[in-house]
C-alpha cells in the first residue's frame, strides 16, 4: 500500500514539530506508578481475508486479539463472511476500510454527502448485510482532512486510525527517521481519543526487533497502548508488488508483548478504557 508523498510530508512536519516542543516534558516526567492499562492494539488493513484467518493459531498462542479493518466489502464471499465472523466470535474486531478505498480529501471536495454516498454508504451497507457493524475506521491511505474526521464521527464510528511510519524516503533522500519509542503518538494514552495513529509495521518499513522492544517497554512503563498495523502477512520477502508484514516478525512482537503482560486491545476498546 502507497502513501502520498503529500500525507506523509504533512505528518513529519505536524509530527516533528510536537517531537521538538513536548520531548522535554516526556523526558522529565516521571515513570507511571501503574501498568494496569498498559497494552497493544494492532490492526491490518485492506481485503486479505484468507491469509489473517490463517493467522488465528498465533493469535490464540498468545491470547492476543486484533482489529481487522476491511476494505470493498461488496466483494465479500461467503466463505470470506464465514471467516470473518469466525474472527469476530474469538474476540477480534471487524473494522471499516472503506467502500472504494478511495482519496477522501477529493471525495469530499463534493460535499459530504457525496463522500457518504460513495465511500460510507454502500460498504456500511454490505458490510450489515454479512452482519457486522463497524465502529471503528481505517483511513484509506492515511489521507482525511478535519471535515472527513467530522463525517465519520458523525456517522457512529468511535474511533478513527491513521497511518504513522518511523522512516520514510522520497525520491531516494531520507526525510525522517525515528525510533517508535520517541513517537508519542502512536501511543494511546486512554484519554478518550478518537483520532488516532498507529505505526506501519511493513517489510519495506525497516522496523527492527529491538526497536519494537524498546516501544513496547515504553507502553508498559507509561501505561499506554501502542498502536501498530499492517497489511498482507508475509511468510518471506514482498514480491510482484506485494506489500505487508513479516509474519515471524509479528510473532515477535506478540511474544514480546507477552512477555512483558500487556493487554491486548481492540480499536473500539481504546476510547471505552478510562
Amino acid at each position: 500500500m502507497k502513501y502520498s508523498a503529500a500525507t506523509f510530508l504533512r505528518h513529519c512536519l505536524v509530527k516533528c514539530i510536537f517531537l521538538c516542543v513536548g520531548i522535554g516534558i516526556i523526558q522529565c516526567r516521571s515513570d507511571s506508578q501503574t501498568h494496569e492499562k498498559a497494552g497493544i492494539a494492532i490492526s491490518f488493513d485492506d481485503h486479505f481475508i484468507n491469509e489473517w484467518f490463517a493467522l488465528r493459531p498465533l493469535f490464540k498462542k498468545y491470547n492476543a486479539k486484533v482489529t481487522f479493518f476491511v476494505t470493498c466489502p461488496d466483494s465479500l464471499t461467503q466463505d470470506e463472511i464465514s471467516k470473518l465472523r469466525t474472527l469476530q466470535s474469538e474476540g477480534h474486531e471487524i473494522g471499516f476500510h472503506g467502500t472504494i478505498h478511495g482519496k477522501s480529501t477529493e471525495l469530499i471536495a463534493a460535499g459530504p454527502e457525496k463522500y457518504k454516498e460513495i465511500e460510507l454508504t454502500p460498504g456500511l451497507l454490505n458490510m450489515a448485510n454479512a452482519g457486522f457493524k463497524p465502529t471503528s475506521y481505517a483511513h484509506p491511505g492515511g489521507d482525511h482532512n478535519n471535515q472527513v474526521d467530522s463525517v465519520l464521527l458523525a456517522s457512529g464510528f468511535k474511533i478513527l486510525r491513521d497511518v504513522a511510519i518511523s522512516r520514510r524516503k522520497i525520491m531516494g533522500f531520507q526525510m525522517y527517521a525515528l525510533a517508535p519509542r520517541l513517537m508519542p503518538w502512536i501511543y494511546y494514552s486512554f484519554d478518550q481519543e478518537h483520532i488516532v495513529d498507529a505505526l506501519l509495521i511493513d517489510e519495506d518499513t525497516g522496523l527492527t526487533e529491538p526497536e519494537m522492544i524498546e516501544a513496547l517497554e515504553k507502553a508498559k512503563s507509561d501505561n499506554k497502548a501502542l498502536m501498530l498495523f499492517g497489511h498482507e502477512p508475509l511468510y518471506g520477502k514482498p514480491q510482484n508488488g506485494e506489500y505487508g508484514f513479516s509474519v515471524p516478525f509479528l510473532e515477535k512482537i506478540l511474544k514480546e508483548a507477552d512477555r512483558q503482560q500487556l493487554k491486548f486491545y481492540t480499536m473500539s476498546e481504546l476510547p471505552e478504557i478510562k
